[in-house]
Parts: C-alpha cells; structure tokens; sequence
C-alpha cells in the first residue's frame, strides 16, 4: 500500500497547484482516446520501443505518437508471463480478484490476504472466483519461496483452477531510472510508486478474459464474510446504470471493481502514465476519462487492511477503514425498480438516492403534507421479507419523518402519474423517525409490487429518507 507521511498536508497543497496542467493534457488524452478508440489498429509495439516511450517527459507531441503507437486500447499488451502456480480454466468465471506483491522489509500479508479471501467464501461462491497474485519482485528465489508457501498452503485451490500465481519478466518493464520527479518525492519513492504502475498494469491485463468482474485488492487485507454475495447484489442493484469504477473500501488500490472489459484500456492507461503519480490517483482520472464524474463508493466496507508495515520501506502504516464491517451478508438487495414522490425534491436529493447503498447519498425534501407519498414500484412482483426505513441523519436530526405509514401495494397499473398498485396493506408506522418491518412474505399473500411511505400528518421540518433497504427471498444457492 502507497505510504502516508507526515508531510502529506503540505503535500495536498503542492498538488492541487500541480495537477491542473496534467489535467489539461489528460483532457486532450480523452479526445484522441475517443478517436481512435473504434479504429481497427493493432498493437505491435515492441517491448523496447514500449519501454523507450514511457520513459521520455510528458509533452503532447511525444505522446500523441505514443497513443498512435498503442491506439488498440481494447487489445492486450504482448507479455509472455511466468506461470509459477496454478494455471486459468478455459470457463470464464464471475469474479477475478487481483493482487500484485512484493518483497517488503518488514512483515508478509499475502499468504493471510489469500487465506482470507477463501476462508470467508462459500462453497458455492468460490465456483465463480479466480485468484490472481502477480509476484512482482524481481528477487526470485524470494519469488520461488513463497510459490512454495503457497503451493504448501493453498494446493487444493491451485488444483481447481481458484488460484493462480503469475509473473511478467522484467525485461519487460519500461526503464525506472531517471524517472520524473512530481511532487517533489524521493529519487526512490517515485521508482517505487512508477514500478508498482506497470506491476497492476500487468496484473490487469493478464487478466482480461478470466471473468466478467475484475476485483482489485491489495496484499495485505482481509475480507468481510460472503463478499461475493454483496458484490453480486450491489452489482445487480446497479443495472442499467453506467459505471466504471465501484469502490468497496476508502483506502488505497483496495475494493476497487471493474468491468473486466475495461482491463485493458486501464492497463494501458496506467503504462502510458507510470511515472506521473500514485496508481490510486490515476485512477481517479481513468475513471473521469471514461465519463464517471463522481465516486460511487458503498457501505459497509467489504475489506480492511491489516497490514502493520507498508511495502515502501517497511514504513509503519496503520490505516483503517472505519466503514469495514466483517459481516457483510446483511446488506439489502434492493431489486430493480423505479422511485416516485410528490414531495418537494430539494436540489438534486431525488427518490433515487434513499435507494442506493452509495456513501452520503439520500432523498431531501421540502415539509411534506397529509397524504403525500414516496412510492417504490418493482420492475417484476417481488417476494420481500424484510422492509428497514430510516429518515435524518446525525446532522439534521429534525428532519425526519414525524407521522408516517409503510404500504406494500399489488395490481399495479399505469396512469398519468405513473405505474400506481390499486390495493395496499399498511405494514406499520414510523416511530421516531423509523421503521423496520421483518417476515413481510409471512406477513401477506402476495408478491409486493409496490412499497409506499405515506404522510399521515403534515410537518414544518424538512424531510430525509436516508434509506431504504429491502431484503428478497432469495434460493438456498445463491445466498
């Protein structure tokens, strides 16, 4: 993980002075990304001609011969890799989850890190995962022993296909001397941070065709229980809504999901900028490049770092994500539907975001009145079993819902306002604030079409749906 030095206030300053010009170059990046994204070239670059590119100063003439030079961004980079354990099934599985390590100083996470990820996995949920770790030292008897660890340790995984252990040459690596000096790093730091780019940029293309997700983690985390299952529902919550990145943990390059899709345009991407600045702010603009504006980052966090000394230095790091929580299976699905209320929208606190398990994200209107509605209609009928409601938030404690019911409607139909359910059963009211309503599918005889707040008493405080979460009877396989 990138280490965080006392100095990094004054640092925070010196980089917002900085980047705005390399945000100006990346700008022009995007336009000849988008031109010459759906033309048929092919890379053929050499490997030293690869390396010889990346290594001379950032300026528009010498990278836009560059970009002509690796215009296939949707093409693999040419690397012959070391399989040093385990090697891919021809079936795509669901979800790949990289790791890239190196030899540290002090301390060794990778072998707990991969434990983890097994550990807090079903059976069923380790069918549709692949382990990738890239050894990326270029100490090889270093590397040879911990094959042996971890071929001792994991070899029914290796056997079945879940665990690979890789390595790109590195006579393939682009020269990481005389490297820029952004942001007044050290000669070694920034040889550090520039090696550890081109380490992810091969671990992601390697693994480009393994799965439909990409999950990057570090080598020094542990998981939450069944993240998969979390995963999978925040994914499917997601459909039909356009993303890049979704982030599972604040820290660094960790919990950070991908289309696998997308692998080798970031590859190339983090190749094309490996000595400009730390992997984790590239990301930020890869992902600005591809048109996702903000952060889409959920709670809880999936995974938490546990490492004690940092791989730069051994430099002692005890960064924690406050939001990690190590039973994640309680987290709602929220099945796809659409959102609904007369209320005054403050700004752009729309119904949508009381919706989303997204950080700092909900629904704020003005004073509701009797009889005013926030309404939830399903795409399909939908067999619910749980219904958790909160409104306010620590900051505006006053406006939350004072006086209101929870409906669960059927027989929807459409009308001038919308797709409305003609019959509802009220569940219960809010009590301070909030509701929470278990065994709903045990509760009514039907699949519910429709959830529905409704205001049973007029207030002067404004009103914050902070959430809404729903939980689906789900089959015995899938959970």
């Amino acid at each position: 993980m990138r280490v965080m030095w006392k100095s990094m206030d004054k640092m925070r300053c010196f980089r917002k002075r900085s980047i705005f010009p390399f945000l100006g170059f990346l700008i022009a990046f995007l336009l000849f990304f988008n031109h010459y994204m759906d033309d048929g070239y092919v890379l053929e670059a050499e490997k030293r001609q690869l390396g010889e590119t990346l290594i001379h100063p950032p300026n528009s003439e010498r990278y836009v011969h560059t970009f002509r030079d690796l215009s296939n961004f949707s093409g693999t980079i040419n690397v012959t890799y070391r399989y040093l354990a385990g090697l891919p099934l021809p079936r795509k599985k669901y979800l790949t989850i990289g790791l890239s390590s190196v030899k540290r100083k002090k301390g060794n996470y990778l072998l707990e890190t991969i434990k983890s990820i097994f550990d807090q996995s079903s059976y069923e949920e380790l069918k549709e995962i692949v382990v990738v770790v890239h050894l990326a030292d270029f100490d090889l008897v270093w590397c040879e022993n911990l094959v042996q660890e971890i071929t001792r340790k994991f070899a029914h995984h290796i056997i079945a296909g879940r665990l690979l252990v890789i390595q790109a040459p590195e006579e393939y690596y682009p020269s990481l001397d005389g490297l820029k000096r952004n942001y007044n790093d050290p000669e070694d730091r920034v040889r550090f941070r520039s090696k550890q780019n081109v380490d992810y940029a091969f671990l992601l293309n390697f693994c480009t065709n393994l799965s439909d997700f990409y999950m990057m983690l570090e080598d020094d985390v542990r998981c939450s229980r069944n993240f998969l299952t979390a995963l999978k529902k925040v994914i499917t919550s997601r459909e039909g809504s356009y993303w890049v990145m979704l982030e599972f943990s604040k820290l660094g390059y960790i919990g950070k999901l991908y289309h696998s899709r997308d692998l080798p345009r970031l590859a190339h991407f983090l190749l094309m900028f490996y000595q400009e600045m730390p992997c984790d702010w590239l990301l930020i603009h890869f992902r600005g490049l591809l048109a996702q504006k903000d952060v889409i980052r959920f709670k809880p966090s999936l995974f938490q770092h546990m490492g004690y000394y940092s791989s730069y230095k051994g430099a002692e790091n005890k960064l924690k994500d406050d939001d990690f929580e190590e039973d994640s299976i309680d987290i709602p699905d929220n099945p796809p539907a659409s959102l609904y209320t007369n209320i005054n929208v403050f700004e752009n606190y729309d119904a949508t975001k009381a919706y989303s398990s997204i950080v700092d994200e909900y629904f704020w209107g003005k004073p509701p009145c009797t009889g005013d509605f926030f309404i939830i209609i399903f795409n399909k009928p939908t067999k619910i079993t749980r219904i958790k409601i909160l409104t306010g938030t620590e900051d505006r404690q006053n406006d939350i819902l004072h006086h209101g019911a929870l409906e669960v409607g059927q027989k929807s139909v459409d009308t001038k306002q919308g797709r409305q359910c003609t019959s509802y059963i009220t569940l219960g009211e809010f009590k301070v604030g909030n509701i929470e309503v278990s065994n709903v599918d045990h509760k009514i005889g039907f699949d519910i079409e429709c959830v529905r707040i409704v205001i049973t008493a007029s207030q002067k405080e404004w009103l914050i749906i902070r959430s809404v979460s729903l939980w689906t009877a789900q089959p015995v396989a899938q959970i």
